[in-house]
């Protein structure tokens, strides 16, 4: 089922999201639910929150860059509890966009390299490790459940820059493909 995405401007977007239990409701059909709204809507990851579900879950899914970046085309994964252990000091500076924050794409700095440990849903313990854009993505729905958006990375002048366009979003003024919360 596809469900409506939550966008800039909404509560539960800022809220640091809550960790779950294997006996959480309906996971399966839920992580199942992400991943359809994730491909109706574009996307390459989706986290709870993004869906108006405040716990700790995310989903991403590259096969979509499989044409311009043949090695993503197998990363696809689930995270129940996603806790980053470590972080390279290098960094990469990448362009992002968000599903809830349509029409706009900011370079964002982030680590090159994360270590992550996480359910999967089967609620089996990993600990891996994450290069490059697999990183990147893992790293802006991670920021999702800590209450974050990725404009929040963007330098001061940037934000100023595209203030007028997220105000457009607030009030519902921001056209997109796929289904949102009002």
């Amino acid at each position: 089922m596809i469900l409506p995405i939550y966008t800039y401007g909404s509560a539960v977007l800022r809220k640091v999201a809550t960790p779950i239990d294997k006996n959480y409701p309906n996971l399966k059909e839920l992580i199942e639910n992400m991943f359809d709204t994730m491909h109706n809507s574009e996307g390459v990851g989706l986290a709870a929150p993004q869906i108006g579900l405040s716990i700790r879950l995310l989903v991403a899914d590259l096969m979509a860059l499989k044409d311009d970046h043949p090695e993503l085309a197998d990363f696809k994964i689930v995270m129940i509890n996603p806790e980053i252990l470590q972080a390279s000091d290098e960094k990469e500076n990448g362009e992002e966009g968000c599903l809830s924050i349509p029409g706009i794409h900011e370079n964002v700095v982030r680590h090159k390299t994360i270590t992550v440990k996480y359910f999967d849903s089967n609620f089996i313990a990993h600990s891996d490790t994450f290069v490059d854009y697999k990183a990147r993505v893992i790293q802006h729905e991670i920021d999702h459940l800590d209450g974050n958006v990725f404009t929040d990375k963007v330098s001061p002048i940037r934000r100023q820059f595209i203030k007028t366009k997220l105000t457009n979003i607030i009030k519902g003024r921001t056209p997109t493909k796929y289904k949102i919360a009002k």
